[in-house]
């Protein structure tokens, strides 16, 4: 959070905790007193309603076996279980026996939750796996959702979904078989920032859209393990695009809560640069909606660190800078009244986005970033290269609408009874 942002939570903080010292004062005076209907003895109150539910039971929380132990899985997924509500880590996969072992005894996983890339589908007989969250690079998130589709358990696959469409659909397909839910990782769309701006949009505070502009972007380091199978494209698909340019693509479709009718696309990658043999470098494209709203994204592996949205109305501007991080997030907002920052308290998005796969397994409700969440991204993908690469627009020839509107809040449900 930044010193904005934790200077406005502590002067709202202060001043609640002042007023609700007052209104204590007050009544217990008048409990005192008997006056105004109160009782002039202890009596049992009503439980206040809490902003955030309980943890689940540990019996009835989801048991979830993380699949490749990266950087992303090590840093920032396994920590979040610490914080989940719903769901637990039971199980592990890993091409290395010993950061296996290490992780699974760090987290009181017995060795029956220790797999490697080669017996994976012995998960199939461990029944306290019930969802495999697949964090591996692009190219095998196909291979790893069928095979746990095949094992019998429901999946949460990071983004971008898969390298093509054709293996998108087919992950889609392998779930529908299975009958399990498929999940795409599209963490932004759980993260209260970014709800917050979207229940505004909606509520129709900005007025109409007319412009959304996203730009992500990083130094991709050749000499970092996790960035070196990002820069082949066998295993990436492509370069700055589908691994944080996705942010901004996918942004501007569930900001808005529309989708594109055409599609415009601009690549540059230096002469000379070996991160960019296989993969490209900037990226650039432009949609355009059926309400006549344009979007503009940006993305690069060699531009200085970037996470902005951008959205203009007519009758407010929105800027989010950082919009896509895994903290800091900043929301600044400019109508005729003047600019504010929006105080927003920070959470664990990795936690709320598996404890929201967690409760639809547990009450078997949908998703609201499901598989066709993921290929619609795909698809936009390989339209943006096609466009680069002939220097025409690209129309949509196929049609895609959102089952559930992602400034739809998630409900804290607690678990369904058994039986």
């Amino acid at each position: 959070m930044s010193e904005s942002s934790s200077a406005v939570s502590r002067r709202s903080l202060l001043s609640a905790t002042a007023a609700g010292a007052s209104a204590a004062l007050t009544a217990s005076a008048a409990v005192a007193q008997g006056v105004g209907g109160l009782p002039n003895r202890a009596v049992g109150r009503p439980q206040p309603k809490l902003e955030e539910s309980p943890p689940w039971p540990e019996d009835r929380k989801v048991g979830f076996a993380v699949v490749g132990l990266g950087k992303f899985a090590m840093g920032q997924i396994i920590p979040a279980f610490g914080e989940s509500k719903a769901a637990k880590l039971v199980a592990v996969v890993s091409g290395s026996p010993e950061k296996a072992q290490r992780v699974a005894a760090q987290h009181g996983i017995g060795p029956d939750g220790i797999y490697d890339y080669s017996n994976f589908d012995r998960i199939a007989q461990n029944p306290k796996v019930e969802v495999v969250y697949v964090i591996l690079p692009n190219s095998l998130h196909p291979e790893f959702t069928t095979r746990a589709f095949q094992a019998g358990k429901h999946v949460l696959c990071e983004k971008p979904m898969a390298n093509t469409p054709e293996e998108c659909q087919r992950m889609i397909d392998a779930g529908r078989r299975a009958g399990k839910k498929l999940m795409i990782a599209y963490r932004e769309q759980y993260e209260p920032h970014n709800l917050e701006v979207m229940r505004r949009i909606r509520a129709g505070e900005l007025g109409d859209l007319r412009v959304i502009s996203t730009d992500n972007g990083r130094h991709a380091d050749p000499k970092d393990p996790a960035d070196q199978w990002r820069l082949q494209k066998s295993l990436a698909g492509g370069g700055a695009l589908p691994d944080v340019g996705i942010y901004g693509l996918n942004a501007q479709r569930y900001l808005s809560g529309e989708e594109p009718v055409e599609v415009r696309g601009w690549i540059d990658s230096p002469e000379g640069d070996p991160r960019f043999r296989e993969v490209e470098d900037v990226t650039c494209w432009q949609l355009r909606f059926p309400s006549g709203l344009i979007a503009n994204g940006s993305t690069s592996y060699s531009y200085q660190d970037a996470s902005r949205f951008e959205i203009l109305g007519t009758k407010a501007r929105v800027t989010m800078d950082p919009a896509a991080e895994y903290d800091g997030h900043r929301v600044m907002v400019k109508d005729q009244k003047g600019q504010q920052q929006l105080a927003i308290q920070e959470v664990n998005q990795m936690a709320r986005e598996i404890d929201h796969m967690a409760k639809a397994v547990r009450n078997n409700t949908e998703v609201k970033t499901p598989g066709e969440e993921g290929m619609q991204d795909v698809r936009l993908i390989h339209a943006i290269y096609e466009s680069a690469r002939t220097g025409q627009a690209v129309k949509i020839n196929w049609t895609y609408k959102r089952r559930i509107d992602a400034a739809q809040a998630d409900k804290d449900e607690q678990p369904k009874p058994p039986g």
